[in-house]
């Protein structure tokens, strides 16, 4: 049963997880700046970049003095999952985020995710995701919604986080710290593999539809052969937990139905002149079915 909402709002540490991304990570870590209710700190973990990527995080550090913007490094090993960690591990929040640094947060992502741990049964939360370089926004935006809403009801038993846009308790980190794997042949999605670590634990996941984070499609421009491989992803990750292989059915069906629409629509999109800066549109409240 569902733990009653009670206390104060928990602070919010945000981990951005970056490798070679001077492109975006101004986008991305103002957008984690100008939120309606403050972060407690942002955490950019720089991997290995030979880009710009740290100077434009400097350059943030610079023009915003009083905000709680830090920058590590993780050089031991290159990868998403160690990188991560790091983050995870350095944060000092009652809840640690997570999001792409190609990603943007909607304005009032924080309050989103602070008041749904309000509830003392929520272990991880994760939420609906916008596709800001893409046409028909909002529509994605609902469909997304549904899928998500789908997959949770479909999986009672590991209900998983989406890595470009969850959030855990400090609590539940430090719990499965030392167990989840670190794929170090890079074969698995590090995000269901969270997942299931928080579900052996019996922490639960949750579902906020108004925590919405703006993501890039960039992942559809590649070929096919790349996109079969990053959804086999998830019968890799199950079969590395001795999980029933049924587990990863509906969501790799659902990712390859969406593909050839998906990958139509980013070529149309590309044909066009790429903007040098994308703003994430207001977004309606999701409706609560």
């Amino acid at each position: 049963m569902t733990e009653p909402v009670t206390g104060v709002l928990p602070s919010v540490s945000l981990v951005i997880p970056a490798y070679n991304e001077s492109e975006r990570i101004r986008a991305c870590v103002e957008s984690a700046l100008n939120q309606s209710v403050a972060l407690h700190e942002i955490i950019v973990v720089n991997n290995k970049s030979t880009d710009d990527t740290v100077a434009i995080v400097h350059q943030i550090q610079a023009e915003h003095p009083d905000a709680h913007l830090r920058l590590i490094e993780q050089n031991a090993r290159q990868g998403l999952i160690p990188t991560r960690d790091a983050g995870f591990n350095a944060a000092t929040g009652d809840v640690i985020g997570r999001i792409d640094a190609d990603s943007m947060l909607t304005p009032d992502w924080t309050r989103h995710v602070a008041t749904a741990f309000r509830d003392q049964h929520i272990m991880a939360l994760t939420g609906p995701v916008m596709y800001y370089d893409m046409p028909f926004r909002r529509f994605g935006l609902r469909i997304d919604d549904k899928l998500r809403k789908l997959l949770m009801r479909a999986n009672k038993e590991y209900r998983f986080v989406f890595g470009s846009n969850m959030a855990l308790r400090a609590e539940a980190w430090h719990e499965i710290a030392g167990e989840v794997c670190q794929d170090e042949n890079d074969r698995m999605h590090e995000d269901i593999d969270l997942s299931i670590h928080l579900a052996e634990h019996d922490l639960f996941v949750g579902y906020a539809p108004d925590m919405i984070c703006g993501i890039s499609a960039r992942r559809m421009d590649t070929a096919f052969s790349d996109y079969n491989d990053y959804v086999k992803r998830f019968r890799r990750t199950y079969r590395a937990h001795s999980l029933n292989r049924r587990l990863d059915r509906i969501p790799s069906t659902v990712l390859y139905l969406i593909y050839p629409s998906l990958h139509g629509l980013r070529q149309i999109r590309n044909l066009r002149a790429k903007p040098q800066h994308y703003d994430l549109p207001r977004v309606p409240v999701m409706p609560r079915h």
